[in-house]
């Protein structure tokens, strides 16, 4: 190394011109600042639309993807999500009960076509709403959206009249998946103002489930097994997790429970595992609700268990 390099002064002169060459290259690392709103919209105008699609109509005919094809000819770039297209068919609760799960998982602007239609044809309207959260939904109005109108509330909701935005010259009695909830879906999703699509409805006018809610006493909790949990004959049940654990059962215990006119004693424990195989247990399950499951069988098919049925918890030490 010689000598002028070894002198102080060459170092720092070295080191400014490194320093400056870093600021013009890359000014962003070493200064980083707030993206701007516009910055912000154009990062996210890049993502395509999404609409998240449900449906009873299972996959075994073409009913899935013609809808499909409905809501790419309106919107070519739009992304579908296929929610599920396996709801028991007729099931409103169920499809109420995934869209009440699902929703919290997209974000704001995420259009939700959802088609369980028992009364197709009939007089029960076909809506658009927007949730409070910014979501909107096309679907028949017939409960569908009752859970998530509890969790998140309803900001508006119009009734689908306007011909402009369905297809056909002559709707189909049966189909309206195809004829109305896909294209409306589609136009919702592209940018078109929903306001359009037809009259605005009072959001206090829409069908509503009557849902039962757990009932507790002093001997205990009345709830109800509502649905099994996909393939795997878990029960599902209305009393959410919270709730269970203010009857004052800690993990490990046994919980006697009465489910329709079955009494059985099931250890309480966190996942599957901490039971032996074919063994039975409660747990609170990922979307926050008490749980009956076997380990690595079905509860529903070992103990003859088929929902809708009553569920008896007693207060622990009952």
């Amino acid at each position: 190394m010689s000598a002028a390099w070894q002198r102080p002064g060459a170092r720092r002169s070295f080191r400014l011109v490194v320093f400056l060459a870093l600021i013009i290259t890359f000014p962003g690392v070493l200064f980083p600042r707030q993206a701007s709103p516009g910055l912000l919209w154009a990062q996210s105008a890049k993502y395509p639309q999404t609409i998240v699609f449900m449906t009873d109509f299972g996959v075994v005919d073409d009913s899935v993807n013609i809808c499909r094809g409905v809501m790419y000819s309106i919107m070519p770039d739009v992304r579908i999500v296929d929610l599920t297209h396996q709801v028991t068919p007729f099931s409103i609760p169920d499809g109420a009960r995934f869209l009440f799960g699902a929703t919290p998982y997209y974000p704001a602007g995420t259009v939700f076509v959802v088609v369980i239609d028992p009364t197709v044809g009939s007089t029960r309207k076909a809506i658009v709403a927007k949730s409070k959260r910014g979501q909107f939904f096309v679907l028949p109005d017939n409960g569908l959206l009752t859970l998530v109108e509890q969790r998140d509330g309803i900001e508006g909701v119009h009734e689908i009249t306007n011909p402009e935005w369905m297809i056909g010259t002559r709707l189909s009695s049966t189909f309206h998946g195809r004829d109305i909830f896909s294209p409306v879906g589609a136009h919702v999703a592209r940018g078109d103002d929903w306001n359009k699509v037809g009259p605005e409805m009072p959001v206090a006018s829409l069908v509503r489930l009557d849902l039962k809610a757990p009932h507790f006493d002093d001997r205990g909790v009345t709830a109800e097994v509502i649905a099994t949990d996909g393939p795997f004959g878990n029960l599902v049940t209305n009393l959410s997790g919270e709730d269970f654990l203010k009857l004052g059962y800690q993990r490990g215990q046994d919980v006697t429970v009465k489910i329709g006119e079955k009494e059985m004693k099931i250890k309480f424990v966190k996942t599957f595992s901490d039971v032996p195989l074919n063994q039975p247990l409660m747990y609170i399950d990922s979307r926050g609700r008490l749980g009956v499951a076997v380990n690595q069988n079905s509860f529903a098919a070992t103990y003859g268990v088929k929902p809708p049925v009553e569920l008896f918890i007693p207060r622990a030490g009952k």
